[in-house]
């Protein structure tokens, strides 16, 4: 089987390649750039595409359709970058890849303890041998509810490390697990936002849930609520964060991933200007930090992305059950 990777990084995701490429005896051919019309015709004579978090639309689909692609499996957890409509009408298959929940779900609680005790500000004014305390008073994670939403694998993981905190646990999902009553409890989303002091996201993104935290949301939480999203950027009305953090309505947020980043993110742009007006609001306040869609990347996380992409697709080749495919 032919699997032709884009965006492969030698520095992280090269040897779980090497390491898997002669476990499944798949043959590779590998761009490091991001899958573009330009360079579709380099994935000739390959079936399989693997990609990472990069745009792929209709007129590259039908590309890859026209060149035999039969599935594009993107070596990540989401695959909203992905023209779904778009693959099901031209026949091209879409698969995703799976990570144990540790990684984000850690990073989770390592946003909320931060958001919590003020490091950012903390940090910064250490950096210029400001060691005062005045400013600096943080408030304790024991205690609080924190509001889950989205309580699947990662959400139930955070749920299970917040046990060691004595925190309240809430949580709103579509489908409530009966194995997790003893550690958290299901409510509606209306109720999760009116009683918890942290609110973190754990969903994948679609229409029917883009700006679920909105202004009307923001209002319904208690005042001084902090705001934690290692999801999806567009689950919440980034200008209705903003404006919630001016109020004082929100009191801290902690956010590892932002609206429109998918042009920015795992990109050297620091000579660029950059026209992400919002991220830059944000990133000015003492009580925010924003971090670059970082919570999953664990030495860990990475093996089982390159494992999942390769396996997925050798097991379509196969005709075999394929737990990763989405389409």
């Amino acid at each position: 089987m032919k699997l032709f990777v884009y965006s492969y990084r030698d520095f992280d995701e090269g040897p779980f390649f090497e390491e898997y490429r002669k476990e499944y005896g798949v043959e590779l051919g590998i761009c490091r750039e991001v899958p573009t019309l330009e360079n579709a015709h380099l994935a000739g004579g390959c079936q399989y595409v693997s990609i990472l978090t990069n745009p792929v639309d209709r007129a590259l689909l039908q590309r890859y359709r026209d060149m035999g692609i039969k599935m594009i499996s993107t070596r990540t957890v989401g695959y909203d970058h992905i023209d779904l409509a778009s693959a099901k009408e031209f026949g091209v298959g879409v698969s995703n890849a799976t990570y144990p929940s540790e990684s984000v779900a850690e990073y989770t609680v390592m946003c909320i303890l931060m958001a919590l005790r003020r490091m950012k500000r903390i940090l910064e004014r250490a950096a210029i041998n400001d060691f005062s305390l005045k400013g600096n008073m943080g408030g304790v994670l024991s205690g609080k509810t924190v509001g889950i939403v989205g309580a699947g694998r990662i959400g139930c993981q955070v749920a299970r490390l917040l046990q060691g905190f004595g925190c309240r646990v809430l949580a709103y999902d579509l489908h409530p697990r009966a194995d997790m009553e003893d550690l958290l409890t299901y409510v509606g989303f209306e109720e999760l936002l009116c009683e918890s002091q942290v609110v973190t996201l754990h969903m994948p993104i679609g229409e029917q849930n883009t700006h679920m935290i909105d202004a009307a949301a923001l209002r319904k939480m208690p005042k001084g609520v902090v705001v934690v999203n290692t999801a999806r950027g567009g689950l919440i009305d980034t200008k209705a964060l903003i404006a919630a953090l001016e109020s004082g309505q929100v009191g801290a947020v902690a956010m590892d991933v932002i609206e429109g980043e998918f042009d920015m993110y795992y990109f050297d742009r620091k000579s660029d200007v950059i026209d992400k007006h919002d991220l830059f609001i944000l990133r000015g306040f003492p009580n925010v930090f924003v971090t670059p869609h970082m919570a999953f990347y664990t030495d860990l996380s990475i093996r089982y992305m390159v494992k999942s992409s390769i396996e997925s697709c050798v097991r379509d080749a196969r005709g075999e059950e394929n737990p990763w495919k989405v389409l």
